[in-house]
């Protein structure tokens, strides 16, 4: 079994990642500017694995403040971030994912780890 960890920033709100304008649906700025972020965290920390195998993901969340959140609108962003710096393939191969509130801590963090089974039964 592989493992991969990577610390990022806060990510946006399932809420607030897609817009409306003239009938299309496109990505928010908020959306683009936390992907680049990724992106450049990513590739701070090594070139990226371009993950192909099933994968199991633990996150650990540290929110920027003591707001009342819903943890799993976070996921969205996160992992489509992760896909488009190249740490696996399609965020579709995550079989199973955990996530877990950490204290608050400006401005926010995320620490991800990511287990690639090739055989996983």
């Amino acid at each position: 079994m592989k493992k991969f960890e990577y610390m990022l920033p806060y990510p946006p709100s399932c809420n607030s990642i897609w817009r409306s304008v003239g009938g299309r649906v496109l990505l928010s700025k908020a959306a683009r500017i936390y992907r680049e972020n990724v992106i450049a965290a990513v590739l701070s920390q090594g070139p990226p694995p371009r993950l192909a195998g099933r994968l199991y993901v633990l996150v650990y969340v540290s929110p920027p403040d003591k707001r009342r959140r819903d943890m799993s609108n976070l996921e969205k962003a996160l992992f489509d971030a992760l896909e488009h710096a190249g740490v696996y393939l399609d965020d579709e191969q995550i079989d199973e994912h955990r996530t877990k509130r950490l204290e608050p801590s400006k401005p926010g963090s995320v620490i991800v780890r990511i287990f690639e089974e090739r055989n996983r039964s």
